[in-house]
């Protein structure tokens, strides 16, 4: 994208969330406080060995704070070269980036509302939810869900977090969902969208938050309109 602005980001702390997946913590050289709103993304920069400069977002994890602060989460993924680069860089590199941006963001005025995410795609949904529930205000007279999916249970990203957010807060219930099997597990089971579809039968005055790959998506999107929720209350990202 031509004309953005360019800053600096420099990497705090890598910590492992399961095998492969990866959470960055960055600090913005170029300003004293880095602005955004709970569930846009950042586009990070850098060069290959061949000179080519390739740029991938990546969706904040963290709630907006009063400093130059965000956080990243992300898969490795086998000959993604941008994945492997972020995986393995060490605490004190720098990564070029722009942004803030996106318009994937809690509507005005709040709702109930459903958040319905898998793999990674949980990230803007955590942003959102940590938001709501740093000030009573922003979730006071409400109710949310976290509709949370993955294939096996060691990828269910932030679970002790959404746990003890669960335990915390009355008003907040978390729905972590398996679609293979996973011996000992006695959670949910099978796809997001079943699980959505009992939240929001009946329900035409609520949100709902979906971010994930397409098919999902899309899946839960054209759920929610045969049950007749407008489309306006369908806010979606999508990671392909």
């Amino acid at each position: 994208m031509s004309g953005q602005t360019i800053y600096t980001a420099r990497l705090r702390q890598s910590t492992s969330l399961s095998d492969g997946t990866k959470h960055l913590e960055f600090e913005v050289e170029d300003m004293s406080h880095f602005k955004f709103i709970a569930g846009q993304f950042v586009s990070m920069k850098a060069l290959k060995d061949d000179g080519r400069e390739i740029t991938r977002a990546y969706s904040i994890v963290s709630q907006p704070r009063n400093d130059n602060t965000f956080d990243v989460c992300l898969n490795r993924v086998q000959f993604g070269f941008f994945s492997n680069y972020l995986c393995d860089i060490d605490g004190g590199a720098r990564v070029k980036f722009h942004g803030p941006h996106g318009y994937f963001v809690p509507r005005n005025p709040i709702r109930d509302s459903v958040f319905v995410g898998t793999g990674t795609g949980v990230a803007p949904l955590r942003s959102m939810l940590l938001w709501l529930f740093e000030e009573l205000g922003r979730n006071q007279g409400h109710d949310f869900w976290l509709v949370f999916g993955t294939r096996y249970a060691p990828d269910l990203y932030y679970h002790q977090e959404f746990l003890r957010m669960q335990q915390e807060h009355p008003n907040f219930h978390y729905v972590p969902t398996l679609s293979r099997e996973n011996p000992g597990w006695t959670g949910c089971s099978g796809y997001v969208q079943e699980h959505v579809r009992k939240l929001a039968e009946g329900r035409t005055d609520m949100d709902c938050y979906i971010c994930g790959l397409k098919d999902m998506v899309i899946a839960n999107r054209d759920m929610l309109k045969e049950l007749g929720w407008d489309k306006k209350s369908i806010m979606f990202e999508r990671f392909d």
